[in-house]
């Protein structure tokens, strides 16, 4: 599959909220399943967020509550929306396809995104 593109990042303060854009070309023709993933500077990344073609989803416990994960198939984009935003959100966050429901080889294969980053400051 064509490299997923992030977008919606910037730099705003604690409290505040900011939706991020994952397209990933033909992600919804094979039914892939969609991630998100965080790496803040000298750590390693972690999971986030994910959201399969039948919408189900799931958040790491830190996040939980607080951000949403949605998709426009249609547009072959997913969503973060990430509200009341702390310090401990600030990182450089990817998308990347994987397995799901009657979904293809290519999700897994396919490659991660460059990122989008987020700033969060108190």
């Amino acid at each position: 599959l064509v490299q997923p593109v992030e977008s919606g990042g910037g730099s705003v303060q604690a409290g505040e909220s900011l939706r991020l854009s994952c397209t990933a070309p033909e992600f919804a023709s094979n039914n892939c399943a969609v991630n998100w993933y965080r790496q803040a500077a000298g750590k390693q990344r972690e999971w986030v967020s994910y959201i399969n073609s039948i919408g189900d989803t799931m958040y790491a416990d830190s996040v939980k509550g607080r951000f949403t994960i949605s998709q426009d198939r249609a547009k072959d984009t997913v969503y973060l929306q990430m509200n009341s935003l702390k310090p401990d959100d600030t990182a450089m966050y990817s998308c990347k396809t994987s397995s799901g429901w009657r979904s293809t080889a290519d999700c897994v294969t396919a490659s991660w995104g460059q990122g989008t980053q987020v700033t969060v400051s108190s």
